[in-house]
């Protein structure tokens, strides 16, 4: 009896410190549960693993051949899909330093179309080897510097001519004849004309960064030159004959010169500063102001504007060596606003 009461109550002891040791241990589950959902809360919001792309950059060769005899000049390599024209001729440069990039022509086919300096390598390779044919294209010069010397020399020349030096006209004769009243206005009508040229090439017109054959500039130069002196010396010769019809011919030819360059002035501001967004940015509406409403009439009023300044200037005048340049000039005029139209109409 005494061993069974002993070992009832042995297991009631085993039974409480089971009991202990389960509450024990369920303490400390609910400690390290509530210490690491403290720790989860602490550490804000999971995030997945960012994803690593593995993207494969294609290089390309670009093989350039000389396009009159076929032999290899280089290869300029480690070119990719974003790489342009441009950049494979600033790479040329480094390879070739005699030719600098403004003289490089490249050319996917022997005697095809240069290639413009915005065209990417992968728009024109067929496989990772690119053939392009080198052109030299002679000694360069910017378009700024083009008008800049089409412009100051016309200016500078006719100076010459009113002034009347004694190698180009007679001293006795010219300080025997007075000037007519045209003769100034004339002057200072042409000197206007260059001078906005100038102002314009500087300050409003946004020249291209490209460049132009050096005889592009010895050809321009020699034509408007050339006409300069051409028409100044008849205008300022002691013996030129005043117009037909006098004062009024001069005032109202004089009137419409200067509405045209007034004309010319702003729809060039206009060309320059367009307001529209679109493809049909380069070519604005007609505005408030009158000038602008030649819009309604022609795509690109500014060559308008420029005939009609010409052709005051030889009424005014009435020379023949202006009449000559006025018809030289409407038809470059003529010219540059059909392709204008026709760029609208891509446009459109």
């Amino acid at each position: 009896m005494f061993k069974r009461h002993k070992s009832l109550a042995s297991e009631r002891k085993r039974e409480l410190i089971s009991s202990r040791a389960t509450r024990s241990i369920l303490k400390n589950d609910l400690r390290n549960f509530h210490s690491l959902s403290q720790l989860i809360l602490s550490a804000g919001p999971l995030r997945s693993a960012a994803a690593v792309k593995h993207v494969k950059t294609t290089h390309f060769e670009i093989e350039i051949l000389d396009a009159h005899t076929r032999k290899q000049i280089c290869i300029v390599d480690k070119m990719t899909q974003k790489s342009t024209i441009h950049d494979v001729k600033q790479k040329f440069h480094k390879a070739c330093p005699k030719w600098y990039p403004s003289r490089i022509g490249l050319q996917l086919e022997r005697g095809g179309p240069f290639l413009k300096d915005y065209v990417t390598i992968q728009s024109i390779a067929t496989s990772s080897i690119v053939t392009l044919y080198f052109t030299d294209l002679g000694r360069q010069v910017s378009w700024t510097t083009v008008f800049l010397a089409e412009y100051t020399g016309p200016l500078l020349i006719y100076f010459l001519f009113y002034l009347r030096i004694p190698y180009i006209y007679d001293m006795k004769e010219s300080s025997r004849r007075l000037r007519h009243p045209v003769v100034h206005l004339a002057c200072f009508c042409h000197c206007l004309h260059y001078i906005r040229y100038l102002l314009e090439t500087l300050f409003v017109h946004k020249v291209s960064a490209g460049h132009t054959p050096l005889k592009n500039l010895i050809k321009s130069c020699a034509f408007y030159w050339g006409f300069t002196s051409w028409i100044a010396y008849y205008i300022n010769h002691p013996q030129y004959t005043p117009p037909s019809f006098g004062n009024r011919q001069v005032i109202v030819s004089a009137i419409n010169f200067l509405i045209c360059e007034a004309g010319n002035h702003f729809i060039n501001v206009v060309l320059a500063h367009p307001n529209h967004t679109g493809n049909n940015a380069c070519f604005p509406t007609p505005n408030y102001n009158p000038f602008t409403w030649m819009f309604f009439l022609v795509s690109c009023p500014n060559y308008t504007y420029e005939i009609g300044s010409w052709i005051s200037f030889t009424v005014m005048t009435q020379t023949l060596p202006v009449g000559i340049f006025t018809l030289l000039q409407e038809t470059k005029c003529v010219h540059q606003n059909n392709v204008c139209k026709e760029k609208r109409k891509e446009n459109f």
